[in-house]
């Protein structure tokens, strides 16, 4: 692309506020042209099969999908435009999620809060194939790394607790997994929300992400 044609880029989020203000944001130096907004993963991939382009900004967290439905999207995305630079925004603060969503092949991740300062170096550097850790990224994983005393995988579980978060992760819902187990569902819950309390998950999204890293998933 020559140097001074704007750059091509693709803003998906479900807030039209949030793209609204990002567009600005993007397109007042010139540099960057929104090509099209999406507002939903499966607009996502409709606007990218019909319009050229050279980088994909999109938010985490789509409507339309699982509690995993981020990381899957973004799967989707890189193993069908294995060469599109990926840029993403998220509001998520767990560790495990942020890794799991840089695994998926995102070059550039940025807290939402970060975007507005952040944003314009963060597309320059992701268009260039060169990746970009927002500040509050990069400071939440370095916490994460250094972090004391914290459960290794597993620590602290018991096997029923183990056994019920990998099921869990796999895509069963409670209630399936007290059918294939022979508990209650008030059981597994139970073991369910105590094996989140003692990792310091606070979502479903968290213990997909937590389970993918740490090898209890097929």
């Amino acid at each position: 692309m020559p140097q001074d044609t704007p750059l091509r880029i693709i803003l998906a989020d479900d807030h039209p506020v949030v793209r609204s203000g990002v567009r600005s944001l993007l397109e007042y130096s010139g540099r960057a042209r929104v090509v099209a907004e999406a507002a939903s993963a499966d607009e996502l991939f409709a606007a990218l099969a019909r319009e050229p382009a050279d980088l994909v900004l999109t938010d985490f967290s789509m409507p339309g999908g699982d509690a995993a439905d981020g990381l899957s999207m973004l799967g989707r995305l890189h193993l069908r435009w294995p060469e599109l630079p990926l840029l993403v925004l998220t509001v998520a603060a767990n560790a495990d999620v942020l890794r799991s969503i840089l695994a998926t092949g995102v070059l550039g991740l940025l807290n939402k809060s970060d975007a507005l300062t952040e944003l314009t170096l963060a597309v320059s550097a992701v268009s260039h194939r060169r990746s970009y850790l927002g500040t509050g990224i990069r400071q939440l994983l370095h916490s994460a790394a250094t972090e004391a005393g914290g459960l290794r995988p597993g620590e602290a579980l018991s096997r029923r607790e183990t056994e019920v978060l990998r099921l869990f992760a796999s895509g069963l819902t409670v209630s399936e997994i007290a059918r294939r187990l022979s508990r209650s569902v008030k059981t597994i819950s139970r073991q369910k929300m105590d094996a989140m309390a003692k990792l310091g998950l606070h979502s479903d999204l968290e213990v997909y992400a937590y389970a993918h890293r740490h090898g209890l998933l097929p």
